[in-house]
């Protein structure tokens, strides 16, 4: 085989490889909402759910994802933007503080989100005494997000040509002044594509919240919003059922009626937030990157 054959052969197995890869994902992708979509109305995505008579809908369960996934970002966005920053722009390569500091992004970045969701309940349900609630959600998200949020903003403060940080010391600027003024806001667009992705990761997460944030979605009453009131929406002590974990509860208790068209509606509703949030991110970074670089 000569070296034109060769080539081709190549090109196309990996033409074949990728557009298979394609097809499994457009495959799964059409199926949930071919089975979803003709169950949603306005009424499945506000009604709260029911337990054993058939009509439910999904309201309660869409608000806590994304209350959730709210108090997530808050809390593991400056600490991943803190560390990103440390080990891209302060920390040296070969010493230890540094090793420690990746081994442990490894070592949780391994971790299964149901052992993530057990040491949450461990410490901050039964140690803590938080309970089955949003906050120890959030918290035991935070440990699940943190990883993969700090590669990002690292990787994207790499990107930038070290002549960014030339210019600026040159110009007599201090590091964290240069860091702040330039290498951020070059950043910004590759940060804010990692974050949607992200948060389009923790807004389908269910084993880590079964253990913390609980299996029940007590009724809200959608006109209080005092925080410390246990039936206002805002309230971080009550226990709350997210959208994926009602998907497994449904399907593993068996003791709603129309539980195959709750589902795969609540299915499709999750698949569309997901695939909205990589949108998202595709859109966004394209402005930002436009905007900060002035560029058409």
């Amino acid at each position: 085989m000569n070296a034109k054959t060769a080539n081709k052969v190549a090109t196309g197995t990996l033409y074949f490889i990728a557009g298979f890869v394609i097809l499994i994902l457009a495959a799964l992708l059409g199926y949930i909402l071919v089975q979803g979509v003709p169950h949603l109305s306005w009424h499945f995505l506000t009604a709260p759910a029911t337990a054993f008579t058939a009509g439910g809908g999904i309201g309660v369960q869409l608000f806590n994802s994304f209350y959730l996934l709210i108090l997530t970002m808050i809390i593991s966005l400056p600490i991943a933007l803190g560390a990103g920053i440390y080990l891209n722009e302060y920390a040296n390569p070969k010493s230890r503080v540094t090793g420690l500091v990746r081994t442990a992004i490894e070592i949780l970045s391994s971790l299964p989100s149901v052992v993530v969701g057990l040491f949450g309940f461990l410490l901050f349900v039964v140690q803590f005494k938080l309970g089955f609630s949003i906050l120890s959600g959030a918290i035991a998200l935070t440990f699940f997000n943190l990883p993969l949020l700090t590669r990002s903003v690292e990787e994207s403060l790499r990107t930038i040509p070290d002549l960014q940080r030339e210019a600026g010391s040159a110009l007599g600027l201090s590091r964290w002044t240069t860091v702040g003024n330039v290498i951020l806001p070059a950043a910004l667009p590759s940060i804010v594509t990692g974050v949607v992705l992200s948060a389009g990761r923790v807004f389908g997460e269910a084993a880590a919240l079964i253990y913390t944030a609980g299996q029940s979605a007590p009724a809200l009453k959608w006109g209080d919003w005092n925080p410390f009131n246990i039936s206002s929406p805002l309230n971080l002590m009550r226990p709350a059922e997210t959208l994926a974990v009602h998907i497994w509860k449904v399907n593993s208790e068996g003791i709603m009626p129309d539980a195959a068209a709750v589902s795969a509606g609540a299915s499709a509703v999750l698949i569309i937030a997901v695939l909205l949030f990589n949108f998202a991110a595709r859109y966004f970074s394209k402005v930002l990157y436009r905007r900060l670089t002035a560029s058409k």
